[in-house]
């Protein structure tokens, strides 16, 4: 399995970004999969996810803000981040859920793609 997370960027407040993540290895199409984030001290934290049937949950701060997609034909997951705050500044992490479902472990791979928003 490998994940490929890009996009990120130095980007003023308001700003929008979006990310990309190239999968490989597994059957794209049949599982969930997520966006986490991270800052320094802080404990990873969900973003969006979505279902292989395509059902989407977004942590709170997302709501309204982000929009996580996918395109299976190209094994390709992504998050359109608008009206981004100094708040999102992390490194932003894609991940593979254990199965299709939304509601499942998601597993970590890669470097992730630091974002950061300046006010």
């Amino acid at each position: 399995v490998q994940l490929q997370a890009s996009g990120g960027g130095l980007v003023q407040a308001g700003g929008s970004l979006r990310l990309s993540c190239a999968a490989s290895g597994f059957p794209f199409g049949g599982y969930a999969m997520g966006w986490y984030r991270q800052t320094p001290g802080k404990e990873r934290e969900l973003v969006a996810r979505i279902s292989a049937g395509g059902n989407i949950d977004y942590a709170d701060f997302a709501k309204g803000r982000f929009t996580i997609t996918r395109d299976n034909a190209k094994n390709t997951l992504y998050l359109q981040m608008n009206s981004l705050k100094p708040d999102d500044t992390a490194v932003y992490y894609c991940a593979k859920g254990r199965s299709g479902t939304l509601y499942v472990v998601y597993d970590y791979r890669g470097q992730g793609t630091q974002v950061t928003v300046s006010s």
